[in-house]
């Protein structure tokens, strides 16, 4: 997709990081904006931000977890701009700690969010453009899905955030190669980024109360990953709004994968010799052992 001056784009997560940045650029190149966010006081102060811009905006409230309301997002997308051009599914939420300390709650929610909302996304969303690029033979339309590095690494003591994100990364390019069988003028692209400053690590904010765990606390392996995940991502050194740049950059281009580390990759390809060996999984700590030495101390520490 060359143009994107006068089509639309729908954003999940639309309120802060990758999907505020992204929601930023589709403004300055003239594009109407639907801005989906699950926190309210946020989407309301992003969507004045992007209608600064000059962007016709439409800000939905909703939690991409239920399918109700992302069938009403789409159809409220529908109503006012009609198909959209451009789909991020972006929304996601961040959980770690030892993979059998996950509660079902904890699963539900992570699933329900990463998983779900992406699901919910491309079904709602996939025929609305099908249908488009059926009736014109000048439409153009993108889908692109957020997943992680973690889906391609699936490192330690992050088992159900892991999972969400491997499951999203066999999604998309599923997708991608479902639409190439039907359709030469939608295709779809993977993000993956590492560590970015963004909110992700507070993710708990936007957590509903039914899927919290009444009087819980967290296990010490969930304290010691969200300790990692805070000192990790905020000294990333790639922004979002760069990030924000590649994912359009990949639209332009019609590339599947989108990284903001392409030097992790090689932790990538360490994976996929494991697999192909075939071989124990390799130390994800092997270049750097004072840090699995220190988690490992961390956890086997007496209480």
């Amino acid at each position: 997709m060359k143009t994107f001056k006068g089509r639309t784009a729908v954003i999940t997560g639309a309120a802060s990081g990758f999907g505020l940045e992204t929601s930023r650029i589709g403004a300055r190149l003239g594009m109407n904006i639907v801005m989906a966010d699950v926190q309210q006081d946020a989407l309301d102060t992003a969507a004045a931000e992007i209608r600064g811009l000059g962007a016709a905006v439409l800000p939905f409230r909703l939690d991409v977890s239920k399918a109700a309301e992302v069938e009403a997002l789409g159809a409220a997308a529908f109503a006012r701009f009609g198909a959209p051009h451009f789909v991020f599914n972006n929304a996601g939420v961040g959980a770690g700690g030892l993979i059998w300390e996950t509660t079902l709650k904890d699963w539900e929610w992570v699933v329900g969010v990463n998983l779900m909302g992406v699901a919910h996304g491309i079904r709602v969303f996939t025929p609305m453009m099908l249908e488009a690029a059926k009736q014109d033979p000048t439409y153009e339309g993108h889908i692109t899905n957020t997943a992680s590095m973690a889906g391609l690494l699936n490192a330690p003591n992050m088992g159900v955030y892991n999972a969400t994100k491997s499951a999203v990364v066999a999604m998309s390019e599923t997708l991608y190669q479902d639409l190439r069988l039907v359709t030469d003028q939608i295709s779809a692209s993977l993000l993956c980024p590492f560590f970015v400053p963004t909110g992700i690590t507070k993710s708990d904010r936007n957590r509903p109360a039914e899927m919290t765990d009444t009087g819980r606390k967290l296990t010490r392996s969930q304290l010691i990953g969200q300790a990692m995940s805070d000192k990790a991502v905020s000294s990333g050194k790639v922004s979002a709004a760069e990030v924000a740049q590649f994912v359009f950059d990949a639209i332009a281009e019609r590339r599947f994968y989108v990284y903001s580390h392409p030097k992790s990759l090689g932790s990538v390809q360490v994976r996929l010799e494991d697999i192909m060996t075939p071989r124990n999984p390799t130390d994800p700590f092997a270049h750097k052992p004072e840090l699995g030495e220190k988690l490992r101390a961390q956890l086997r520490e007496a209480d």
